[in-house]
This record gives structure tokens, sequence and C-alpha cells, in this order.
């Protein structure tokens, strides 16, 4: 199991940064990161979709007309169809999500960004996440972008996870905390 997780990580990586060279030669990074975010968008959104590129049941031929099909609806087009299409030609579909994922930090990292992935109980107005992200830019000196994910289950508060640092404010987890701390007294 660790060789396969391995194996999709290094060639996500590989092709990751095959796209992010290719994107600054033409100058077309910001169409590529726009494209990329429209593919995964439809990803998310459609198990038919998510089962085409994971199953390996569909031949390369069938999954790259699919994909062309798809791309060609969603209005996808240029270096990003390109490269998904060569992708599925290639029988690596498998790995387009860890390859945006892999592209992402890249670009992200060149650009002197780091990603804080936040999560709340409810949506967070622009005002919350502008002032988090004011907040998070001066505690780490580079320049934060914010990725949020709502999950009632946290109750209230907030758990904001910036590369290996966690900061966990949500009600659930107090509440353990109490839960537990009673436990020991009684």
């Amino acid at each position: 199991m660790t060789d396969n997780v391995s194996l999709i990580s290094g060639v996500a990586l590989r092709y990751a940064s095959a796209l992010l060279d290719l994107a600054e030669e033409q100058g077309a990074t910001a169409e590529v990161e726009k494209g990329l975010d429209q593919f995964e968008a439809l990803l998310n959104e459609s198990a038919d979709l998510d089962r085409l590129i994971k199953s390996p049941v569909f031949s390369a031929d069938a999954q790259t007309k699919a994909i062309s099909a798809i791309l060609e609806k969603a209005g996808i087009s240029g270096l990003t169809a390109n490269f998904v299409k060569l992708v599925a030609q290639n029988r690596r579909l498998f790995a387009v999500p860890g390859m945006i994922q892999a592209f992402r930090a890249q670009l992200a990292a060149k650009r002197g960004e780091v990603t804080a992935q936040v999560t709340s109980a409810t949506e967070l107005t622009a005002e919350h996440v502008a002032a988090l992200q004011e907040a998070l830019n001066a505690s780490t000196g580079k320049n934060v972008k914010i990725v949020v994910k709502v999950d009632s289950s946290i109750l209230g508060g907030l758990i904001v996870k910036i590369g290996s640092r966690m900061i966990d404010t949500s009600l659930r987890t107090k509440l353990n905390s109490l839960k537990f701390a009673m436990k020991e007294v009684g």
C-alpha cells in the first residue's frame, strides 16, 4: 500500500513539475491554474467523472474521448486541456487530483505563499476571512492563501492548519477535553 501511495505522489509531482515549467515558458500560469480549478470542481461534483478517472476498466482511448468531450463542454482549453488529455492517453488519470495539488503547492512555493486550511462550523463571511488572512500573514511573515471548509460537526470555533502546524479552537475539541478531565476527577 505504501508503495502505491509513493508511486502516485511521485507521478503526480513529475507531471505537475512538467506542467508548471511549460506554463511558465508559455506565460500561461494563471490560465492553467484556472483550468485546473475548473477540472477539480467537475471532479468534486460528479461521481461518474470520479469513477471514470479511477476505474482501470476503461481503455485509454475511451478515457481520452470522454475527457476530451468533458473538457470541451466545460470550456477548458489550451495547455490545461492538452495536459489532461495527455494524462488520459498515458493511463494516469487516477493521479490527476494529486497532480493538481502538487501543481498548486509548487506554484505557491514559487510565489512565496503558504496555504492555510481553515475548518469552521458555519460559512465564514468575507470580513472574517480577510481578518483571519491578515492575522495569519502577520504571524507567518508570508502571504497566506486560505482554503475554507465547513464542517458542522466541530460545533463552533476554527481549526487552522498551515503545513505541519495546527491550531484547534473548535468547540468539539474543548468539550472532549472537558469530558476527559471530568472522567479523571470522578
